[in-house]
């Protein structure tokens, strides 16, 4: 038997790291190949990584949420090939001329199994190679890839004269691309922080000094850095002090992110919770611990009225990150036009019920959308301008004829824009059911990147959330996107009588510097006319 280090393959387009979204096995699975072992998520798609052996699982190196590099050590299944066992060194830090020598071998392509085939008893890759014997170990800033020069603190988990352990999270780093959690490379005291919160750290600075027992040199040994992997399970919890007093009113918990994380997760609330640690702080043991101490019956029950006072840090990361910074370039680089007409969708309506009523058992259910991306089809012609992409960098706007419409959809993971490619190909039904798949795909997390990408011009809905006019912004480089709101019933005059319509109100964003006001008011009017009288969507 050996081991197989599984790492992340290069996916294409660029992509440096990913975050782990989904785990489809767990350690001491066996796995077959080609079978599905994990989702990652890029920037715009959840991605299904297969296994290239089969064997047994017997690490996962990393927990959902993690951003893993490409060509990072991934997770290790132990095979029954035969090929030469070769140790795997991770990518460690400058070290001084002084500095032990870490034993390394070439790291072929991540995908070819017999190569990457390593040694059970080779070195653990996060471990620091020195003298043996007490000592200072200066912890330098590890390179955490991507050409990535300094990073900002963020957060720090430890403070001076706590002990630590062996792979311990230190650190929370933040680069331009995500919060990276910083283990410690060996167990022992913490002597010095380098730095506060905001500050700025050179990759190979001293990020830290920790008292050692054993195994480190003196503040020339360098150190190795490998991607957060998942946690050994502690072999019993540590209990609390019997006595161990509670803080004052109204102070405020001490405990790391993770700790108040997983205390989120049990349902435990930390002001409940007596922390063991240096200054009262929470650690883990305490919430097993407090989980496993019995329900104290004369306990009184929380104020019916209590007030709040709780601040929960959060932080933006992940495809929450994606999105905020997309909508910030859209907003901060494109002047938006907006634009909100009312339409009397009555005839559409009464059309869509009896197509529903009447429609084969195979066919798609009608939306509203359907019948505006074929009110779309029809206008965009007359107004080329609004269909394309503006490369604002080169000065360039390409006019598409092709008309890629995307449909923004809330997911679980966040806004995200499916894309029904070549709508004008389409019928009503068409455009349905090809809808109805991209939005599926995309909720579920199994979007692929070609069906999130490409659109030309954008709709968003949200009528079903009651709202009678909205301000959307712009999917750039797209230059135009088309807002749904609610339908109503309304009193409505025609013909000198006041009649009860079915009216909704089109409320849409254009780049100013590509489409004029007037051709955005032209167009919103022929949408509304092609919506009011539904009957000439379909004519040729």
């Amino acid at each position: 038997m050996t081991l197989f280090t599984f790492k992340l393959p290069d996916i294409g387009e660029g992509i440096a790291e990913c975050e782990i979204a989904t785990w489809r096995v767990a350690v001491g699975d066996t796995v077959q190949e080609d079978q599905p072992l994990v989702d990652m998520l890029t920037d715009k798609a959840a991605v299904e990584i297969p296994s290239p052996v089969a064997g047994v699982v017997k690490e996962l190196r990393g927990a959902a949420g993690d951003k893993v590099a490409v060509g990072a050590v991934l997770m290790v299944i132990e095979t029954a090939a035969s090929a030469a066992a070769k140790p795997v060194a991770a990518p460690s830090i400058p070290s001084q001329a002084s500095a032990p020598e870490v034993r390394a071998a070439h790291v072929p392509d991540p995908m070819v199994g017999d190569e990457n085939l390593v040694s059970p008893v080779a070195d653990s890759p996060s471990r620091v190679l020195g003298s043996k014997g007490s000592g200072s170990f200066a912890f330098k800033l590890p390179d955490i890839g991507e050409g990535i020069a300094e990073c900002e603190i963020a957060t720090w988990r430890v403070a001076v004269g706590d002990t630590v352990q062996e792979d311990q999270p230190l650190v929370d780093m933040l680069t331009d691309k995500a919060a990276v959690e910083i283990p410690s490379p060996v167990a022992g005291v913490v002597k010095e922080l380098r730095g506060k919160a905001g500050d700025k750290i050179a990759v190979g600075a001293v990020l830290m000094v920790i008292e050692t027992a054993a195994g480190a040199a003196a503040s020339s040994s360098s150190s190795t850095f490998e991607a957060p992997s998942v946690s050994k399970p502690a072999s019993s919890p540590k209990p609390a002090a019997a006595a161990m007093p509670l803080r004052a009113s109204g102070e405020k918990p001490l405990a790391a992110p993770s700790v108040r994380k997983r205390a989120r997760e049990m349902g435990i609330d930390l002001a409940a919770v007596a922390g063991s640690k240096k200054g009262g702080r929470i650690g883990h043991e305490d919430l097993d611990a407090h989980r496993q101490r019995p329900a104290s019956p004369a306990a009184a029950p929380h104020p019916a009225l209590a007030k709040a006072t709780g601040i929960e840090p959060i932080k933006i990361i992940g495809m929450r990150r994606k999105i905020a910074e997309s909508m910030q370039r859209s907003k901060r680089n494109i002047p938006h036009f907006a634009y909100v007409e009312e339409v009397d969708v009555t005839e559409l309506e009464a059309l869509r019920v009896h197509l529903n009523a009447t429609k084969q058992p195979h066919q798609a259910k009608l939306t509203l959308l359907p019948f505006l991306m074929r009110a779309m089809v029809k206008a965009v012609p007359q107004f080329p301008n609004v269909n394309g992409m503006y490369d604002d960098e080169a000065g360039i706007f390409h006019r598409h004829s092709a008309l890629h419409i995307g449909v923004a959809a809330q997911t679980p993971q966040g806004l995200m824009v499916p894309v029904a490619k070549h709508a004008e190909s389409m019928d009503i039904w068409a455009s349905a059911a090809e809808l109805k798949r991209v939005a599926e795909a995309a909720k579920s997390g199994k979007a692929k990147r070609e069906e999130l990408s490409g659109s030309t011009i954008t709709i968003s809905s949200l009528g079903t959330m009651g709202g009678i006019v909205s301000t959307p912004i712009i999917n750039a480089p797209e230059v135009a996107i088309v807002g749904v709101n609610k339908m109503v019933e309304r009193p409505m005059v025609r013909n000198g009588q006041v009649v009860i319509r079915t009216m909704m109100n089109l409320s849409s964003s254009f780049d100013h510097r590509i489409v004029d006001g007037h051709d955005a008011a032209s167009f919103i009017q022929k949408l509304k006319q092609y919506l009011e009288h539904p009957a000439t969507i379909f004519m040729p």
